[in-house]
């Protein structure tokens, strides 16, 4: 039904043309008339009418030679010479059936005497042979136009989907990387609380242990609300950044300070999961571990032109190593490794010495919101977070 129904739309496609070419040949004959003083001036008309009717009622046939033997590069000279024999008997056809046409219908012939069947045929063959070649050639032209044009098409749609099916390709060989970098850094952050944890505990200092402990499922917890994301907002961030502090703070007892501050046009601007968290444990372990007097940590978010800008400081002795390569080995590799597979060299990880004492890692990232209603379908564990603040 539907070949059917494309069938009739290419037929009353191709008659309105054949029926809009005659029109204007029987305008310009009219006219032409007219303009000479002829008292008849329809005279002679039918001939139009009888020949373009002619070419719409053949034109499938010529379509059907011209896919049968299409105009290709590689065969162009020899269907050339095939279709010029076509045309050829096409114009001997079309004269054929025009001359048994005026033998049925001798009226059309009027006021001119009626000529024989032989005769009729020669005329058409004479005077007709011209307009014949021509109109089976203009046919096969449309079509092969028709043919390289649906050709096209095809080929830029398999050039966009080969061109779709790459890009989504990058996107998950994207994800597989960074879904590897954050399975890489989660253990390693998790080895390191849970070490800390036993140290309390051989220590005898089974309150704090247990405190810890608590924080620690509320950390956790919060984490794993957030585990198939790659961003989250930045004040969910600093949640998780306060959280984990708060179990460091457990541990250092009134050695550490901390002071986290962000202003609040920033609060939705997404960021990394979970790329505070290394950066905060390499201040610890590098900076306020080694020291025995007080430590501080300071983390600032800021917004500078189409940037975000989180600065995190310490008071510890600073980097001993190359302060470009980070000093644990996972942390700050981990996290530029990161940066650089979702932002590419828009973003940037900063890490020099301060300028009395301390190391100052700054995270530069674009600038952009995450999307309205994300935290509400995580939620994060807010009751953990009061604990954190309480504590």
């Amino acid at each position: 039904m539907h070949g059917r129904s494309e069938r009739l739309k290419a037929f009353a496609i191709y008659s309105s043309l054949w029926a809009a070419l005659g029109a204007i040949y029987l305008a310009q004959n009219v006219a032409r008339r007219y303009y000479l003083g002829d008292p008849r001036p329809w005279q002679d008309s039918w001939y139009l009418v009888i020949t373009f009717a002619l070419s719409a009622a053949l034109t499938p046939a010529i379509l059907q030679l011209g896919r049968r033997w299409p105009l290709e590069r590689s065969s162009w000279p020899r269907t050339a010479a095939a279709h010029f024999v076509f045309s050829l008997l096409f114009t001997f056809f079309k004269g054929f059936l025009a001359t048994i046409i005026y033998q049925l219908f001798p009226a059309l012939y009027a006021p001119l005497p009626v000529m024989s069947f032989a005769t009729e045929l020669t005329m058409q063959m004479v005077y007709g042979a011209q307009n014949g070649m021509i109109a089976y050639w203009l046919v096969i032209a449309a079509q092969t136009a028709h043919q390289y044009y649906v050709r096209y098409q095809e080929r830029a749609q398999e050039a966009m989907r080969l061109e779709l099916n790459a890009a989504q390709l990058q996107i998950q060989i994207t994800h597989a990387r960074l879904s590897a970098l954050k399975a890489q850094l989660q253990p390693h952050f998790l080895f390191n609380t849970l070490n800390a944890i036993m140290v309390l505990v051989r220590q005898q200092k089974i309150a704090v242990a247990e405190a810890t402990l608590e924080r620690f499922s509320d950390l956790l917890r919060a984490v794993l609300a957030d585990s198939d994301a790659q961003e989250v907002s930045l004040e969910r961030e600093l949640e998780y950044a306060r959280l984990y502090l708060s179990i460091e703070q457990l541990r250092f007892s009134d050695r550490l300070q901390v002071q986290i501050s962000a202003d609040p046009d920033v609060l939705e601007a997404a960021i990394p999961h979970m790329c505070l968290q290394p950066i905060l444990e390499n201040a610890i372990r590098h900076g306020i571990e080694k020291q025995g007097t007080a430590g501080h940590i300071a983390v600032r978010a800021m917004r500078v032109a189409d940037q975000l800008h989180v600065v995190t400081a310490d008071n510890g002795p600073g980097f001993t190593a190359d302060p470009c390569l980070g000093a644990d080995g996972i942390g700050l590799s981990n996290t530029r490794a990161r940066l650089a597979q979702l932002y590419g060299s828009a973003a940037e990880l900063r890490a020099e010495m301060g300028a009395r004492a301390g190391a100052i890692v700054t995270m530069i990232l674009p600038y952009h919101v995450i999307c309205e209603g994300y935290a509400d379908a995580v939620g994060l564990e807010r009751s953990g977070a009061q604990r954190a603040h309480s504590g």
